[in-house]
This record gives structure tokens, sequence and C-alpha cells, in this order.
């Protein structure tokens, strides 16, 4: 049996394909782009995978039954990594691809009555967050989505209403759904590796470009972060795992407050690291100055990642061991990622 990946070009989605490789697994990744397909092969040998397992369909999260005319082989789980990411993104296309083509991701899982592994974000577990943008997470129906969208803004709303309502689909169509809740991600554990378009790899570059000033937040806020490869080996294990728990917080509660990391940062660097605070409700209101999001490379969608809210992650934990994937020190993956971004 075999695999289906959305989202197995982007920079999670290729070491992904490549865990599951590395352990005999067939994978067939969905493409907008199939031809494609020898480079995502190289860069799952590049990360420790098998290329030969793995193979390419083509498949649009904007088109009806995600434009998939291929006959499929026999699935024994979907993931779904595939978004479509930017800030500022209208209501309309984040609600079509990241919401309507999620549901049919999970429409292609019933068809085949395997698991459905939903790749959602760890601020689902912040429920006084989502209270405050208008979410209640006992009643999600009663949900006014066009304020959380003009709140929050378009991509983590349409993340959000996502979540809510693929746990209403599977719930609705029996399809067993596992979802795994990344923190922010932070580059490979060993190598640094880390994707430009990841919000870790903006303040690595705000450091070093002597950008950041001060230090967003308070001394209490920080941005959970989990290693690429750790979350890669997460979701891998949740397909193979006879009872997987239902969610899966894919965060490590050891990452430093903001204020040390960017310290761990900025010596990395070589840099002067930021000692004053700013707050947020400050830094948000600056920020709605015309310019200054592109001035300073920080969007105000981004700033409610940075938060005080602590997590339980016991159930990961527990998980973790029973699958033996280790959490490695996050101060060195921070050093990794940072010296990663000096060459």
């Amino acid at each position: 049996m075999s695999i289906l990946v959305t989202g197995a070009t982007g920079f999670i989605g290729r070491y992904v394909c490549a865990a599951l490789t590395s352990q005999g697994q067939q994978v067939i990744a969905m493409m907008r782009r199939p031809e494609e397909l020898a480079s995502l092969r190289a860069s799952v040998k590049q990360f420790g995978g098998d290329p030969h397992l793995l193979n390419a369909v083509h498949g649009d999260l904007d088109l009806s039954k995600l434009g998939i005319t291929e006959s499929l082989p026999a699935l024994s789980a979907v993931i779904h990594l595939g978004a479509r990411f930017a800030w500022g993104m209208s209501h309309q296309a984040a609600h079509q691809t990241n919401v309507v083509g999620a549901l049919s991701v999970a429409d292609l899982a019933s068809a085949h009555h395997c698991r459905f592994i939903l790749i959602t974000g760890f601020m689902l577990e912040n429920i006084s967050h989502l209270a405050r943008i208008g979410i209640d997470i006992n009643q999600p129906r009663a949900t006014q989505w066009q304020k959380v969208y003009r709140r929050t803004g378009g991509y983590e709303a349409s993340k959000l209403e996502a979540a809510i309502r693929v746990r209403e689909y599977c719930l609705e169509k029996n399809i067993e759904l596992v979802e795994v809740q990344p923190a922010t991600v932070a580059g490979h554990s060993q190598t640094g590796d880390l994707d430009i378009a990841q919000p870790l790899y903006s303040l690595i570059d705000n450091v070093a470009t002597g950008r950041l000033a001060m230090v967003p937040g308070s001394p209490a806020h920080w941005l959970p972060l989990i290693p690429v490869d750790v979350l890669a080996d997460i979701i891998a294990a949740a397909c193979s795992a006879d009872t997987p728990p239902v969610r899966i917080l894919a965060l490590d509660k050891h990452t430093p407050n903001l204020q040390p990391m960017l310290a761990v940062v900025a010596k990395s660097l070589r840099k002067r690291a930021p000692q004053q605070y700013l707050p947020v409700a400050l830094l948000r209101f600056l920020l709605r100055i015309p310019g200054m999001q592109t001035l300073m490379r920080t969007s105000i969608e981004a700033l409610d990642f940075i938060q005080t809210t602590r997590f339980d992650t016991d159930i990961t934990t527990a998980f973790m061991q029973q699958h033996n994937i280790v959490m490695p020190n996050i101060n060195q993956v921070i050093i990794n990622s940072s010296e990663r971004y000096r060459t």
C-alpha cells in the first residue's frame, strides 16, 4: 500500500517523504507539476530517504476532486501538508485552497478508507487565544468566520477553519483522523537546514541585519519551536502507529523564551542581542503604519504566534518515546539554524 502526501515539495514535505521512504514506505507525492519529480527525489535522497520509493501524481488543491485523473493504488494513509501560505492573503483565496482543499483531501481519504493525517498548528491548543478571536472550541459552528478572518488574517484563519471543518467532516464520515499540530518549524537538528519562508528564518535574518532593535513582547513571551526532522519523524510515525493519539502537539516545551532565544541567535551570528522589550500591542500599532511591515520585514499576522501560553506535551512525549523519536537540545538546534544562515 502507498501513502499519498500533499505539499510534498515544501520544506516539511521533503523531509516527510524522506522519513517515510527511509522506512520502506511507498510514497505518492501529489504535485501540480509532476515533471519536477526528479528534483523532489534528489532532495529525498539527500535527506536520507529512498528516491526509488517515491512517485508522483498530478493534483491541485484548488481543483474539483483535487484534479486527480489517474487511478491511484490502495492507500494506507493520506498526509495533508499542502496549503497556500502568504501574509495578507484575501479571505477568498485562503478559504478556497486551505479550507475547501483540505476537505477535498479528507474526501480522498474517505474514498480509500484510510487514515487521514492532517497537519494543522499549535495555536489550536491555545484556547484563550481562540476565544479572543471569536472561536468557541466547544461550539465551533457558532463561529462568525468573517470576523475571525478580519482579526487574524487569511492564512491563520483559514488554517483554523480547515481544522475545525475537517474534524466535523471526519466525524460525520467515520474517517480515522490524526491531527499533528506543529509549533513554529526550526531547522534540521543536525544540519540547521531552514527554509527562508519560515518565521524563525525571518527572526534570524532580522538579528543578522540589525533590524530587530527590541524584543517583541515581554520576558514571558516565547515562540515555541519544533525541529523539521523531528516533525517529519512524528508525522511518519502517525501513519504507521497502531493507535496514534487523535491529536499530537509537535512542540518542544524547552524552547527558551524569546529574548534568550534571540541571544543564542545573536551569539552564533556574532551580533548584539536586543535587550529591551517592545509591547506586542505597541508593535502591532507601529506595523499598521504604511510601509512599516515591509521595512521591518515583519507581518502583523505573525505576532499572534509570539505568546505567553504554555502547553501540555505529555501525550506527544509518550508517543515519541514509543516510536524512539528523540527531541534534540533545542538551543543547539537554534545554533545550527543560525550557523546555517551564515553560510
